[in-house]
C-alpha cells in the first residue's frame, strides 16, 4: 500500500459510508486486486463464472451463515463494487462451488430483529431470490450491511436504474412447522414431504401445491404455487386481461392458464434448489465451529 492509498483509508475510516467508493478509486486497475480476484476465480475453478472485468474491484471477502431450506450453513461471500458472489465451501480458502452471482442494483437489504436464538441478522433481497444471513459479530454484521448498501448506491447511480421494488419471498426452513401452512391439516413426516410455494415461500403439502404457475421473474417455467397463490394469481390475470379486452376490444385470452399446470406435481420441480446449492456440505466436517474464536471471518480490503 502506497502512502496516498494509506491515507485514503484513513480519510474513508472517518466516514465509513464512504468506504467502498475509496476503496474502488484506489484498487481499480492494481495487480493486488487481479491477483485477488484471480484468486477467487481459481477457488471456484472450472465450475465458476470469470470474475474479472475492467474496472471491477473485490472489496471484501468472508464466511457468512446462510439459512437455508434445511438448515443454517456456512457460506463463502465476495463483495465486488458491481455485483456479491456467494458459494459452498468444500476446503476453507482453498476449494469452492455452487457459485452464484448477484449484480449488485437488484439488492435489498433488511435488517432483521434481534432474538435469544438469532442474532446478527439481514436479509439479501433481489427479485429472483430472497435469503437470510447472518454474521459472527455486531461489527461485522454492520460492515457487511454498511459496504453493500453504499456499493447499491453507486450502482443505481451509474447504470440510472431506481431501486427494486418487487422481492422474491425467502423460503421459510423446513424445520419451522411440522404441519402444512395452508391447509394445517397434514402433517409431515418421512413418508408425506415438504414443498414451497414460490409466491410466498410457505411451507405446504403436495396437496396444496398441485398447480403451476409461470412467474416471468423467477423462472421460464411454471413454477409450483400454494392454492391460495394461484387463485390469486389467476384472478390477476383474469383481470388484466379484461382490462386489456376493454382497451383494445378483443376477445380475452385465457393466458392466466397458458403458464399453469393444473394437477398433481411429478415431484421432480426446484425444490431441491437448496439441496443443490449444498452439495458440497458433507465435506464441511460438522463438529467444525466456523466461529471459531479470535478468528476473523470477514476482511474488506484496502
Amino acid at each position: 500500500m502506497n502512502a496516498n492509498t494509506g491515507r485514503s483509508q484513513k480519510e474513508a475510516e472517518a466516514d465509513p459510508a464512504r468506504l467502498p467508493e475509496k476503496m474502488v478509486d484506489y484498487l481499480a486497475n492494481t495487480e493486488i486486486n487481479s491477483q485477488r480476484i484471480a484468486a477467487v476465480e481459481s477457488c471456484f475453478g472450472a465450475s465458476g463464472q470469470p470474475l474479472a472485468l475492467p474496472g471491477r474491484v473485490l472489496l471484501g471477502e468472508g464466511v457468512l451463515t446462510k439459512e437455508c431450506r434445511k438448515k443454517a450453513k456456512p457460506r463463502i461471500f465476495f463483495l465486488f463494487n458491481d455485483i456479491l458472489v456467494y458459494g459452498s465451501i468444500v476446503l476453507n480458502k482453498r476449494k469452492y462451488r455452487s457459485q452464484h452471482i448477484i449484480p449488485l442494483e437488484e439488492v435489498t437489504l433488511e435488517p432483521l430483529p434481534e432474538t435469544l436464538q438469532a442474532k446478527n441478522r439481514w436479509m439479501i433481497k433481489t427479485a429472483k431470490k430472497s435469503f437470510v444471513v447472518s454474521a459472527a459479530s455486531t461489527t461485522e454484521r454492520q460492515e457487511w450491511i454498511s459496504h453493500i448498501e453504499e456499493c447499491v448506491r453507486r450502482q443505481l447511480l451509474a447504470t440510472g436504474r431506481q431501486p427494486s421494488t418487487e422481492h422474491a419471498a425467502p423460503w421459510i426452513p423446513d424445520k419451522a412447522t411440522d404441519i402444512c401452512m395452508r391447509c394445517t391439516q397434514t402433517r409431515f413426516s418421512a413418508l408425506t414431504r415438504r414443498h414451497h410455494c414460490r409466491k410466498c415461500g410457505f411451507v405446504v403439502c403436495a396437496e396444496c401445491s398441485r398447480e403451476r404457475f409461470l412467474l416471468p421473474r423467477l423462472s421460464p417455467k411454471p413454477l409450483r404455487v400454494c392454492s391460495l397463490c394461484y387463485r390469486e394469481l389467476a384472478a390477476q390475470k383474469r383481470k388484466e386481461e379484461e382490462e386489456e379486452e376493454q382497451s383494445v376490444g378483443s376477445p380475452p385470452q385465457p393466458a392466466y392458464l397458458a403458464g399453469a399446470i393444473c394437477g398433481a406435481s411429478s415431484g421432480d420441480d426446484d425444490d431441491s434448489d437448496e439441496d443443490k446449492e449444498g452439495s458440497g456440505d458433507s465435506d464441511w466436517p460438522s463438529h467444525v465451529e466456523f466461529y471459531a474464536s479470535g478468528v476473523s471471518w470477514s476482511s474488506f480490503h484496502s
